[in-house]
């Protein structure tokens, strides 16, 4: 059978959803769509390169990739006052601009301008501060420079070989000296142009046809040679330890060596100083590659950072002592990589897509009580290989948040066989759940640690994914129905029809309810106390906690129940549609109106997708790779449990806490007790939820910095619901050590 895997602007996902038609009581006139809380813009790690067009003294330009540049002034910079073109060390704060034969020279910090006009027969080659140089058609070379501003002063550069066929002109970091590579009789060599008054000097003479150089006004350094600029002439240069890292820039007597051309693998590139006068090397920046160039006032610039969520161009100056010092000046902006699939549960919104570079990952968003993003994207998981999708699959790749930091995704390897695997605690963990080489197959809901996976053999698995555990395991097959998962209840049809049998999969006791469905419903799902059903034609959704029967639209599809609403979307007008009904009326309201064009199913990890946890609703809004957010404006319900793993540990110490899961239903912050025997608070530990989950940690430290001895302990957790709707929920218990 023929696989492939589609990339798209548009994200990818969805879940299987049945056709409706419309009910007999219809829904409210939709009121104006809402109006985005936030909106998150998924971007790649991939550090981008910069270059510079500009660096002087007062700041600088960059570009990185391809995008339009950037000007940026140092922070509390002094740059040196407008002197005019006859002092050239002023013209570290002078940039050019060419039009023509006509370059616009401009002093920065003062606005001073003047014009340098190439004389017929001239071509300009290169700029430095006030000094422009020009060659004309006879192959000898110009400094131009202005007098009083307009006047265009020639100076010839003499000390050029005859017969020299230039190759390269290359600024540094120096406004008094620029570089020129140069072949003669099938040898290149470098040398520096005097600016002041066209002197020219040969100081290398290379086996390379394109040898590295970097130089400012006491170094130049080429082919891995360094001699000083102000030496004898005649004098040989001294040779320096080759290195898989490129010479990159001169500052004071420290030589700047980075962008390797082999990094050994788990390690990252750095940039490196070597004094050219003791020899002794140093690290200057960790993790830095790309985007190292000089500054024409001595110094340099050079890009560092983890990733491109943290990618920053840092000044590197010389200190009073001879050392070098950085300064963080630029933030670079990474560029936006496309959604292929989203899900948000617990206040978490869970991006998938190329982040890393050529591999996938999971990324997170937190947001607060009211949707706003309050963070920066952070990794939530390793690179991951791409899953291979079934020929005209658009709901590929499934996936899951499941309300306690993690998200489950369906991975299908080349033959078709799937695997449930979650992430999202760590960045280097992958629990994988079993198929038993099922394929074709959807995930159906899950919640915590227990996913329900509907096989294309028609087989149905609860897939357990407990606290602290290397793989999954089935903990229940049946033959697949209608079904939904809650906490640690499974929802499926009862024997009797329109009725709904919760099973609970610890104690395996069940409960029956019936629904007044008018049919064996051919869809479950299950949000706190509701359950929504559907029969294809008609749907409702049953309160367990006030037995009420309310009966909501089916005309549209797919639909997603969440905490105390319906979320639908109309795949003919793109309108997402939220059905209210937590007073026991259903109320219908055009929530977003989503983009025309795309390539999926559409439906909850599709295109859009709501928080069980928390009410609020995700969807990509049409710009690469942007999602926004908006809130579901229902009242939540009281916070509750929904299942624990709370254990007795036989040990405890920093590397093996005590690490039990409540599973909640919706975010909070919360407060953990531990007394001993004789009732006394020994520890008390604070923190907030991970996701809908309050995940502690106990390494057996007491409050007072003694050890916990054996023994049975009680803990008391109080949690405090983060939107600040319900009262705070109090749970009790016990756990022994030994």
């Amino acid at each position: 059978m023929s696989r492939s895997r589609r990339l798209v602007h548009a994200a990818v996902g969805g879940v299987v959803a049945l056709s409706c038609t419309v009910l007999t009581a219809p829904a409210q006139a939709a009121p104006e769509a809402d109006e985005p809380v936030g909106t998150v813009r998924l971007v790649t790690e991939k550090r981008v390169t910069v270059d510079y067009p500009w660096a002087g003294a007062s700041g600088f330009q960059y570009r990185p990739g391809t995008t339009s540049v950037t000007t940026v002034d140092y922070p509390d910079a002094v740059p040196p006052a407008h002197a005019g073109p006859d002092d050239l060390a002023s013209g570290t704060d002078v940039l050019n601009t060419r039009d023509g034969q006509t370059v616009t020279q401009r002093h920065r910090s003062t606005g001073v301008t003047a014009t340098v006009t190439i004389p017929s027969g001239q071509a300009y080659r290169a700029a430095a501060g006030w000094s422009v140089l020009t060659m004309d058609g006879t192959g000898a070379l110009h400094v131009l420079r202005t007098v009083e501003g307009t006047l265009t002063a020639d100076t010839p550069v003499t000390g050029f070989p005859a017969g020299a066929r230039p190759v390269l002109y290359r600024t540094g970091g120096s406004v008094s000296r620029l570089a020129i590579v140069y072949v003669l009789d099938g040898r290149t060599s470098v040398g520096l142009v005097d600016l002041a008054d066209g002197a020219f000097r040969t100081y290398v003479t290379s086996d390379e046809a394109t040898p590295q150089l970097a130089f400012n006004d006491r170094w130049l350094v080429a082919d891995w040679k360094a001699v000083r600029v102000d030496a004898e002439p005649g004098t040989e240069p001294t040779a320096l330890p080759r290195t898989v890292a490129q010479p990159e820039a001169v500052v004071g007597d420290q030589l700047l060596l980075g962008n390797p051309t082999f990094v050994q693998g788990g390690t990252e590139a750095a940039l490196t100083a070597r004094s050219l006068v003791t020899g002794a090397t140093s690290t200057v920046l960790t993790s830095s590659f790309g985007g190292i160039d000089p500054t024409l006032d001595g110094g340099a610039l050079a890009t560092a950072g983890p990733s491109s969520l943290d990618w920053n161009i840092h000044r590197i100056t010389l200190t009073d002592s001879g050392g070098l010092t950085t300064t963080k000046v630029a933030r670079v902006p990474a560029a936006a990589t496309g959604v292929q699939a989203l899900a948000v549960a617990g206040g978490e919104l869970f991006l998938y897509g190329a982040t890393p570079g050529g591999s996938l990952r999971f990324s997170g968003f937190q947001l607060d009580a009211d949707g706003r993003p309050t963070g920066a994207q952070t990794p939530r998981s390793p690179a991951l290989s791409a899953s291979t999708c079934l020929t005209g699959d658009a709901a590929c790749p499934q996936l899951e948040a499941l309300g306690d930091g993690r998200v489950a995704h369906l991975w299908t390897d080349a033959a078709g066989r799937e695997s449930v695997l979650a992430v999202g605690l760590d960045t280097t963990t992958v629990v994988s759940g079993p198929t038993d080489g099922d394929s074709g197959g959807r995930i159906a809901g899950s919640t915590g640690r227990y996913l329900l996976y509907n096989g294309g053999s028609g087989t149905q698995r609860v897939v357990d994914l407990p606290r602290a555990a290397a793989s999954g395991a089935t903990t229940l097959t049946r033959d697949r129905t209608a079904a939904a998962v809650w906490g640690q209840t499974l929802w499926t049809p009862g024997g009797t029809q329109g009725s709904v049998t919760g099973r609970n999969l610890k104690t395996g006791t069940t409960t029956t309810i019936a629904t007044g469905a008018p049919c064996t419903p051919t869809d479950i799902q299950a949000v706190n106390a509701w359950l929504y059903w559907s029969c294809g034609s008609t749907a409702g959704v049953y309160d367990r906690a006030t037995n009420r029967k309310i009966t909501v639209p089916a005309d549209n599809g797919p639909a997603r129940l969440a905490d105390g609403f319906l979320l639908r979307e109309n795949r003919t007008t793109h309108e997402l549609l939220l059905t209210d009904f937590h007073t026991g009326t259903a109320t219908t309201r055009t929530l977003v109106k989503l983009p025309a064009t795309d390539q999926n199913t559409g439906g909850s990890n599709g295109r859009w997708s709501v928080d069980r946890f928390g009410g609020h609703i995700a969807y990509l809004n049409g710009t690469y790779g942007e999602v926004s957010i908006v809130r579901g404006g229902v009242p939540t319900s009281p916070l509750a449990q929904m299942e624990a793993q709370v254990y007795s540990p036989s040990v405890l110490g920093k590397s093996f806490p005590w690490s039990p899961v409540w599973q909640l239903n919706k975010p909070s912050t919360w407060t953990l007790t531990l007394a001993n025997a004789s009732g006394t608070v020994v520890r008390t530990l604070t923190g907030a939820s991970t996701g809908a989950a309050v995940r502690p940690a106990w390494d057996g430290i007491t409050d007072n910095g003694g050890g916990a001895t054996g023994g049975t302990y009680t803990w008391k957790l109080t949690a405090h619901p983060r939107d600040d709707q319900g009262p705070d929920l109090t749970l009790s218990g016990t756990m022994t050590l030994g």
